[in-house]
This record gives C-alpha cells, structure tokens and sequence, in this order.
C-alpha cells in the first residue's frame, strides 16, 4: 500500500477538543496572541560542515496555549556570498508533507542559481514532526514493508479488509507512539512556524520556494501573513479548496498523463520492451502488473518480494522525472525478461525512503499525519469506497493506488474542523505560482487554480513532463524565478516556458 504521493488528508477521536491548534482558519494579523519570546528569539548558527551552518528554533507546540509545551526545529543555511549584497533569507520546503528541508537543501542548496546564491542565505528546514523537528513516528521497518506490500488492487472482500487492517495498525501505531504531537502537525501551524523562523533570522519580510507541498504550506503561510510576504515561488501546486479524496482523484488522473507521455515516447525508443504503440504499451503495463498480484517477483536486494504495489510505486517514482524513463524501462526489461524485480524496489525504496539496513525515514509517516489533520475525510471504508471507484475510472492504472493509500486516515485518532477552501491571500505582494504540463503529482490545473485564487498570483508554465519545474534546467523557468525572487518582479501573467 502507498502513503499517498503528495497528499491525503483527515481526522477523529473527539479528545481532541476544539483547542487543537489546526482548528483556526482566519488570517493571523501581526505576531499570534503571547508569542513574543518565540518571535524575539536569536539562533546560533554552528558549523555543520561542507559550508553549511545549522542552528534550532523553538516554537509553541500549540499557538492557543504558546504556553502549553514547545517543539523543536531544525535549520540548514548556505550563507549568501556577497554579504554586501545580502537581501536576506530564502526559505525552502521541498515538499511531501514529510520531505526534510535540511536534507534538501544540503544536496540542493548549490543548485539555485548564482544571483540567488549571492544574494541570499538558502535555508532548510524540518517541519514540526518530520525529520530531526521532534518526528512522528508509527511503525517499525518490518511493520512499513508489510503496510507498502499490500494489495492496493483488492479483488475481494477478503483483500479489502486487510488492506483496512493495515491502515488501521498504521494509524494506532502514530497515537501509540506520537500522540502528544498529532493534533500539532498540520499546515496552519507549519506556515505559523515559518513566521517564527522569519522572525528569528531577522527578516521583515518572508521570502521563499515551496515545491509540491510546500506550496500548499507556502499559499498557508500568505493567507495568515500576507502582510510579511516579500516573494513566494509555489512550484508544482496543489489546489486548497480540494477535499481530501477529491485531491486524491485527481493526482490519479496526473499520473493517468504522465504514464501516457512516457508510453508515447517509449515507442520511438529502440530498447521499448513494451510495444509499438502508446495503447500497446500502456495494455502491456497494465498486464504486467496484474501478473504481479497472482505472481509477484524476488528481487537480488533483500527478501522481499515484489508485488502488485511496490511495483505500482517503483512505476510512479520514475514517472516524476523524466531522466528515470531509461531506467523505467531497464527495470521494465529486467523484470519481464528475468524475472527480476531489483530495480522496481530500488525505485520504491527512494520514494519512501527505505535505507539498505531496513529502516525507513519518517517522511512517510509524517507524511500520512500531517494530511489526516489538514482536512477532514470520509468516516467509514464504505464512503471512501466511492472515491476509490471514482478514482479507477480517472485513472484505470494508477486510481486506487493512490486512493487507497490515504485509507489509514479514515481512522486517524485526531479530528480537525478545518473545511477546505480557496486562499486569496489579500494584501499579500506578488506570489508566483509555477506549473509544468504534464506533472504527474500535481496536475497542472491545480497550479491555474491556485493562480487564480490568490489575490496576487501569477502563473508561470513549463510546457514539459516530471515533477516541478524549477532546478530541473530549464534557463527560461531559471531566469523567470530568479528575476522575481531577487526584484520581486514577476514575469508577464502567463508566460508558458518550453
């Protein structure tokens, strides 16, 4: 079973009271109420290697109650070069919800381009309860490799309810391990964290790059401060006044596209072991992995086997970025030819972040604990169902994958009364929202959606495949976000970048 790719989300268990912090959905104005010793505070940067710094932030476990308990947060920084020339802080979230930021920003910080290296420090961080920012955690790694291996294809009632069991013992491991953090975890309180932060690096204004997720907390963050918003760039957008399921239908149908624009290029390729044709090829797929629920294939890694869904999920990573289509079709050839399942895994693995030794990041886990409480989702297995069936028609491939995955938050142990709707940002300056054609987990329409909401968006458009658009290489998305990031000018309303 997968986590869901890019989102789900959710809620339950009346102990949580109304007081939970996600609950509020009015814009903060200023400094939230008795947050004054977390807005004045000053990091101290250490030395964490390769030219990075790295410090900890403290912030409110619950902003009601600032002083009911506090969380740690953890901050990379690549300092600016030019410090003459110093604008101030980019802040970054590579998305997920459960991506870490200061992972990304250590492999990634150097591929921002020049202008903004000068100019700005590049800063990561984790969001409250993901990576080393008092994670969430649920289950052990033999306990993730039985929840991603079921059957997210059931056939039977039989196959439904394990696939129920599974997401149940999800969900009762994150209250058996985390409970004291959540009902804390979700977007509002992450984008009121981000104020801290800006606060606490000493900037006016907050200035930022949010990819996939990220958006979504980058659009959260200008609806509660869009007075602080100096320049925001929301890359690969998702679209706030979507429900749950209704997000989750919808990332089917962008992988339904990405697997078309692969099948169609598979075929004027001379090592396609698939077919001649994009209906050829997309039938072959289809078959292969159904031989897979009855069959499922080893692989030279590990003992695991290689079914229905870590196949699934292999298929879906390559799909991100279309660098991985060679190898998507090496592991194609591998598995079809020999039997062999070693690189669907490996694909799989980098999704969800498995290590070599077994064990697992908590990206997944707090991936799934931060949607169950951004928004709420059906109460029983049979409402869901009909997003399940919604979903296979959209997306005959890829449907109940990705519906399924969100399955553990019909039973999450925390509910929320946050109802999704669209985000203006009134007052906000200029945000730029990028989308790229055929992205696979955030379908382009949610970035014009997202455009279009916001008081002061402008989109800007990747004609093209993968996941995001910017640090992909394209010199004319380069230019366009660069320019606006340093003069906050952004380029002429739908642009489109090929």
């Amino acid at each position: 079973m997968a986590v869901a790719i890019t989102l789900t989300m959710t809620a339950c268990n009346d102990s949580a009271g109304d007081n939970r912090s996600d609950a509020p959905t009015a814009p903060a104005q200023g400094t939230p109420q008795n947050t004054d010793a977390y807005y004045k505070q000053r990091l101290s940067w250490t030395n964490c290697g390769s030219g990075f710094q790295c410090a900890t932030a403290k912030v409110p476990l619950d902003y009601s109650k600032p002083s009911n308990g506090q969380l740690s947060i953890s901050l990379i920084r690549l300092p600016a070069t030019n410090k003459n020339e110093r604008i101030g802080s980019l802040f970054t979230n590579p998305g997920g919800p459960g991506g870490s930021g200061v992972n990304f920003i250590r492999q990634a910080a150097q591929s921002f381009g020049p202008d903004l290296r000068e100019r700005f420090d590049i800063v990561g961080f984790d969001p409250r309860g993901v990576g080393t920012s008092d994670p969430v955690r649920c289950l052990t790694g033999p306990q993730l490799d039985r929840y991603f291996a079921t059957d997210t294809t059931p056939d039977d009632q039989n196959e439904v309810n394990a696939l129920a069991a599974q997401s149940e013992d999800f969900a009762e491991g994150c209250e058996s391990k985390s409970a004291a953090r959540l009902g804390y975890v979700g977007t509002v309180n992450a984008a009121r964290d981000m104020d801290v932060l800006r606060a606490a690096v000493g900037d006016e204004k907050f200035t930022y790059y949010g990819a996939s997720y990220g958006t979504y907390l980058g659009a959260f963050y200008a609806a509660q401060f869009p007075r602080k918003v100096r320049a925001l760039v929301l890359d690969g957008a998702v679209d706030p006044s979507l429900s749950s399921t209704e997000l989750l239908v919808e990332q089917s149908r962008g992988f339904e596209t990405a697997l078309k624009a692969f099948a169609s290029d598979c075929t004027r390729q001379p090592n396609c072991p698939l077919g001649t044709s994009e209906d050829a090829v997309i039938d072959r797929i289809a078959a292969f992995l159904k031989q897979l629920d009855q069959a499922p294939l080893n692989n030279r890694q590990d003992s695991r086997k290689v079914t229905e869904s870590w196949a699934t999920m292999g298929l879906a990573t390559a799909l991100y970025a279309k660098e991985y289509w060679p190898l998507l079709r090496q592991a194609f050839a591998q598995a079809m030819q020999q039997k062999d399942g070693t690189l669907f895994l490996t694909l799989a693995d980098q999704l969800v972040e498995r290590k070599p030794d077994g064990t697992y990041s908590n990206q997944s886990e707090a991936n799934m604990a931060v949607n169950c409480v951004d928004k709420p989702n059906p109460r029983d297995i049979a409402t869901y169902r009909q997003s399940v069936d919604e979903a296979k028609k959209a997306s005959p491939l890829f449907g109940e994958f990705v519906v399924w995955g969100g399955l553990g938050c019909v039973y999450w142990p925390v509910q929320t009364k946050q109802t999704p709707k669209p985000l203006a940002a009134k007052g906000a300056a200029p945000i730029l929202v990028i989308g790229t054609t055929r992205d696979p987990a955030t379908p382009y329409k949610w970035s014009e959606n997202l455009a279009s909401q916001l008081d002061s968006g402008t989109l800007l458009t990747l004609d093209g495949d993968g996941h995001t658009a910017y640090l992909q290489g394209n010199p004319c998305i380069s230019r366009a976000t660069d320019q606006y990031l340093v003069t906050t000018r952004p380029p002429s309303p739908d642009t489109v970048c090929r």
